[in-house]
């Protein structure tokens, strides 16, 4: 495909190689990210997921041999040889990544897959070879991790998978190669140390981790360039910093977003949305979001309100603020084909819509039946689309829920030949398909900022690789099946690990009807989920917190309760995710990478650094095992110390969903509350987990874009803690934010105190011994020392 080398030539970060056959490019981004470039489809080098110039000036040293060129940075050496082969070394030498040198070669497939077929049954094939592809060496003891919410178990070696963004709502099995996001990015980890690659290829593409061969895996594509990162570690949390530099760090929400959200297909009435909301108050469970589904549109129109159902849209959504609610709204892309209908004739008259081959703009069925689809990949139609939020966020909808838009269609897939203009590269739909959803988010996005001047909030179900700039995604339409629930767990892990840190399930299941202990135990889950909403399908059973028993209902306020009690911890991961690229649901292996035993964890988590979540995911038990790693871990409920580093059994009655603390650990909350803003929280709880630590929480005014010029405040609170005594420091580091905090409330877990001396002076405190023994005090919110002994 390349040939021999023949020459290289050095252009700033660029080292530009002519083989005898075409040109290979090596670019540096930084020091740890080198790009890998061949221009098969474009000569330009054209991204949707990097944006912006991302490359660093650096030191880079660039070597030519008769056999190959090598490039240096000051973490990792590139070689490259003859057919564009080419091997990343760490600065010791040794191997990281390097390509396979033989030919692909599949296992061979016995008997006549047809005849199954006739009875049903659902036959694989080898995959075929692609114009693009890139084999890779498989060691044996690799690891593999990401490619955003594929199903299947968090490793996914011996696994293969197609980026196609696809609606199935059949249910979702370890055999589904494609699902709704497209995110071509994996971290393998190999002996402890780990790499990242990211494949930037728009194209339909199949990634096979050592499933064809366990000699080798490989990714390709049918078309496009040849277009890849190698993301040097060796820390997967380094990794992922460096991967969300390229393609954008999930941005702070607005706090209410990190509320319990209720939502169905459909409250299709304005009587039936205000008895959900006032049942949420009445009953006392928490609640921020509720949701309108499809049916609150005239006849699915977008951006228009069935006026027999819902009279005043405004007068409600009033309503519901003064309670305390938001509302978010469902848009989807397909726009009715309805002469008279602004959207349609507007979308008619300037050509913003997908054409078929011939200029005619192409139409299929989606929910108002004949529908046409923008082309949100021009920039006109971005623009128009931003424009149209006017339209909601002026009724006073407070959020965009972005569905359909891999994009579905109910009369066959879009024909590959459908045409989208592609920021004025003409392009068809083989090409747009994974990126279509992406689009749309980054218009609805714009519009909502532009008329509200808040961080938007979007919920998207289609995805690819850099979304994270601009929606929360949730994973589709799943079932009220136990199975979902487990393989949920992997399925968010992986998605924080391929950059989408705002991200959730339907908790209690989509289609199917929930049981009452599926429920109780999907709720101990969606508390520590970034996007904590219920989501439930029409004609399935009523699945509201209230809708089974007064047990049911109780266990879903005790950890809707919870999650409103940490909304400051949550809130704090949420900035960390922004600056470091981290998620908030971490497997454990992110911050336990030397320990093997937690590489293949799939029904635990780390919700940030200093939480380990084990939930129950298996119908009716009432015990589990729980893994803890190297350190001292304390049980969120009864307060015991255990030492980690090996396996624990645990009793899980139905209310009782295994969390530990990880000693250090200074975990900020709040008093209670029935939604974000119910009043001002003045006073910061702090509970402190004996042990050496630092904890530093952030606060801003939780919904302008103020914050980032420096308007906020951090807050650093470090801790020395032995038998005889504990130190705390608290350190206002960064104020430029207004509000304050009036005091501090400190509960000191596991310790029982004689005196406490606040900058040197003695103050009262309270001791309780019922429960567990505990230490609690009031200090100002202000610089201070506190000695406890």
């Amino acid at each position: 495909m390349f040939g021999k080398i023949k020459s290289f030539e050095r252009l700033g970060n660029k080292i530009k190689i002519s083989f005898e056959k075409r040109i290979g490019e090596i670019e540096v981004i930084s020091p740890y990210i080198i790009n890998v470039f061949a221009a098969f489809k474009r000569e330009e080098h054209f991204s949707r997921a990097i944006e912006g110039e991302k490359a660093q000036s650096c030191d880079i040293k660039v070597t030519g041999y008769e056999d190959r060129i090598e490039i240096h940075t000051e973490a990792v050496k590139v070689l490259v040889y003859d057919n564009f082969k080419v091997d990343f070394f760490d600065v010791n030498g040794i191997a990281l990544c390097e390509d396979y040198r033989g030919i692909r070669e599949s296992f061979i497939r016995r008997g006549n897959g047809s005849i199954g077929e006739g009875e049903g049954h659902k036959t694989e094939n080898n995959y075929d070879l692609h114009k693009i592809e890139v084999i890779k060496t498989m060691k044996g003891n690799e690891y593999f991790y990401g490619f955003g919410d594929k199903t299947g178990p968090l490793n996914k070696k011996g696994y293969q998978y197609e980026m196609w963004n696809t609606d199935d709502p059949s249910p979702h099995v370890e055999s589904h190669k494609a699902l709704y996001k497209s995110i071509p990015f994996f971290i393998t980890l190999r002996e402890k140390q780990a790499f990242g690659i990211f494949f930037d290829n728009t194209f339909k593409s199949n990634f096979d981790m050592g499933k064809e061969n366990s000699n080798y895996y490989y990714f390709g594509a049918n078309d496009g360039n040849l277009d890849y990162y190698f993301i040097a570690g060796p820390k997967i949390t380094n990794i992922l910093d460096r991967y969300t530099y390229l393609t954008g760090k999930t941005p702070l929400p607005q706090k209410w977003t990190l509320g319990y959200q209720q939502c169905r297909w459909s409250y299709a009435s304005e009587n039936r949305v205000m008895e959900i909301a006032e049942n949420f108050r009445k009953k006392d469970i928490p609640c921020d979001v509720l949701y309108l589904d499809i049916d609150y549109m005239d006849g699915y129109r977008v951006f228009t309100w069935d006026k027999e159902k819902f009279e005043d849209p405004k007068l409600m959504i009033k309503k519901l603020k003064e309670m305390g609610f938001k509302l978010v709204t469902i848009i989807d892309p397909g726009v009715k084909k309805d002469k008279g209908y602004s959207i349609y004739d507007q979308g008619i008259k300037n050509n913003y819509f997908a054409t078929d081959k011939d200029g005619i703009p192409y139409v299929n069925e989606v929910w108002p039946g004949d529908s046409l689809y923008p082309d949100y990949s021009k920039p006109e139609v971005r623009t128009w689309w931003s424009e149209n939020q006017k339209i909601m966020m002026d009724a006073g909808v407070e959020g965009i829920w972005n569905d359909m838009n891999e994009p579905a269609s109910f009369r066959g897939p879009l024909p590959d030949d459908v045409m989208f203009n592609n920021d004025g590269r003409l392009s068809d739909h083989t090409e747009i398909h994974n990126v279509y959803g992406h689009l749309m988010s980054m218009a609805t996005f714009e519009g909502i900022k532009k008329y509200t001047g808040k961080r938007p909030f979007v919920i998207t179900r289609a995805c690819y690789a850099g979304t994270q700039k601009y929606a929360t995604a949730w994973t589709g339409d799943n079932q009220s099946f136990w199975q979902h629930l487990r393989m949920s767990l992997p399925m968010l892990m992986n998605l924080g690990i391929s950059g989408i840190t705002f991200c959730g399930t339907d908790v209690g299941g989509f289609s199917s009807d929930c049981t009452a202990e599926l429920l109780s135990r999907w709720v101990q889950v969606g508390c520590f989920t970034p996007l904590f909403r219920n989501h439930s399908a029409m004609h399935t059973r009523d699945q509201e917190p209230w809708a089974f028993d007064k047990v049911t209902e109780e266990i879903n306020r005790k950890y809707i309760k919870l999650r409103y009690k940490l909304l400051p911890y949550l809130y704090d991961l949420m900035w960390v995710s922004e600056n470091a690229g981290l998620p908030v649901m971490r497997a454990l292996m992110l911050h336990y990478q030397q320990d093997e035993k937690t590489y293949e964890i799939n029904d635990e988590f780390m919700f940030g650094e200093n939480i380990l979540v084990a939930p129950v995911v298996q119908q009716g038990q009432k015990a589990r095992t729980v893994y803890l790693p190297k350190g001292t871990w304390i049980d969120y409920w009864t307060k015991e110390v255990i030492e980690g580093e090996k396996y624990i059994l645990r009793e899980t009655p139905l209310d009782v969903c295994p969390i530990f603390i990880k000693a250090g650990s200074i975990i900020p909350s709040y008093e209670p509350q029935s939604y974000v803003g119910e009043a001002q929280n003045k006073n910061l709880i702090l509970d402190v987990y004996l042990g050496k630590g630092k904890y530093v929480h952030y606060g801003d005014d939780g919904e302008s874009f103020k914050y980032k010029d420096g308007e906020y405040n951090l807050y650093e609170f470090t801790m020395e803690a032995s038998q005889e005594a504990v130190v705390l420091n608290i350190d206002n580091v960064h104020n430029n934010y207004k509000t304050t905090y009036e005091r501090f409330t400190f509960n000191i877990n596991n310790f029982i105190a004689r005196e406490i001396l606040v900058d040197g002076k003695a103050i009262d405190f309270n001791i309780n011994k019922d429960e567990f023994e505990k230490t609690t005090f009031v200090v100002l919110a202000k610089n201070s020392k506190i000695l406890i002994r």
